[in-house]
């Protein structure tokens, strides 16, 4: 068959593509691959990633065989509405093809590795001090109501809360299908301007928040972590204004020797379940910073979106007086700022994803 979609350099990524998911299937049908739960699931991921590009493609290939058969008509038919119902399906089809091929394009440019990845958020005061804690609080509230809207499981791992109600700072997973791949944008300084209720003299003020967002992956092969390199410290819990939370030293320190990366957990009464959610957070930090090596364009790994928490460097802004919400890398404006901070944050999800769509494109256009 003669393939139209951007001539034989792209039907050969296609073709090779479905030669390699065909491969696969048949490999999993062998005894020895199915005997070995671990090559078993390496090669099930492997051709779970490719299915729905190969659906894609075997779609498209019979859109072009209709196109053919349509044209074929239009050329040996002499029944006039015969030639006109081919001409409206041709115009039809034409129009299909266009739009699988702009699909196609997007599935062959290479993903982000972690989109299909769970993810561990955290959120920190920043400048502003009661006031940062308290959007830390409410942005925080945001993404729970947007994970129970979507249906994914959210955690809280540590927190570190304010006498009126705010965080210093609050670290939760979310798990679910898509969470690392709509979620991922949230990294950066989140910036508040309103009145504080607590200030009697009616002014504006500017507060900002961070929030990193980092894959969690269960797969110990993405991360590698030697307990030669970690030093575990335990402690007694304390809760605010220096409060004893327990007398026993179930409060847990764990430091990542080569790289100096400190996680501390204290929420949970038990040594081991504070320590299971510190080795969490600990392995997501060292999986970000280990792709952010890698990959120098990652700008979702935790060091680039953290920043330093100063008002000027911001990805959004919530504007209270002007009921506002603007996200000042693509541009968008919402004046429904309460349903926002409610989690109804997926038009702007959506417009964020389709930028980065726009700008893959773009560059694989240049190469």
């Amino acid at each position: 068959m003669t393939h139209e979609y951007d001539g034989a350099s792209f039907a050969g990524k296609l073709d090779g593509l479905v030669e390699h998911y065909d491969f696969l299937s048949a490999e999993l049908e062998k005894p020895e691959v199915f005997s070995d739960p671990k090559k078993c699931r390496e090669i099930a991921k492997e051709r779970a990633r490719l299915e729905d590009t190969v659906a894609l493609y075997r779609r498209y290939l019979r859109v072009l065989e209709d196109i053919a058969g349509s044209r074929e008509i239009l050329e040996t038919e002499e029944d006039r509405e015969l030639k006109e119902l081919a001409e409206e399906e041709l115009a039809s089809l034409e129009e299909t093809k266009l739009q699988l091929e702009k699909e196609l394009r997007l599935a062959l440019i290479p993903k982000d590795p972690n989109d299909d990845k769970d993810v561990i958020m955290e959120i920190r005061a920043g400048t502003g001090g009661e006031e940062a804690a308290l959007f830390a609080a409410e942005l925080f509230r945001m993404y729970g109501r947007y994970a129970e809207d979507r249906r994914w499981k959210m955690e809280i791992l540590t927190s570190n809360p304010t006498d009126l109600g705010g965080f210093k700072e609050v670290i939760f997973a979310i798990g679910g299908k898509g969470a690392y791949r709509r979620l991922k944008f949230e990294g950066g300084v989140h910036r508040v301007q309103r009145i504080p209720a607590t200030e009697s003299g009616g002014r504006i003020h500017t507060s900002t928040a961070t929030v990193a967002v980092l894959p969690e992956s269960e797969d110990v092969d993405d991360i590698d972590i030697d307990p030669d390199d970690l030093r575990i410290d335990t402690y007694c819990s304390s809760g605010k204004g220096g409060q004893g939370v327990n007398t026993t030293y179930s409060a847990v320190r764990i430091t990542h020797l080569p790289t100096g990366v400190v996680v501390t957990c204290q929420d949970e009464r038990s040594q081991l379940q504070n320590k299971e959610r510190a080795m969490r957070i600990l392995r997501s930090r060292l999986l970000a910073m280990a792709q952010e090596q890698r990959n120098r364009e990652l700008t979702q790994a935790r060091r680039s979106q953290v920043g330093t928490g100063e008002r000027a460097e911001k990805i959004r802004t919530y504007n209270f007086p002007q009921n506002r919400v603007t996200d000042h890398r693509i541009g968008y404006t919402t004046h429904k700022l309460a349903e926002f901070l409610d989690g109804k944050i997926d038009e702007l999800v959506d417009a964020l994803l389709e930028d980065e769509d726009k700008k893959r494109l773009e560059e694989a256009s240049q190469v």
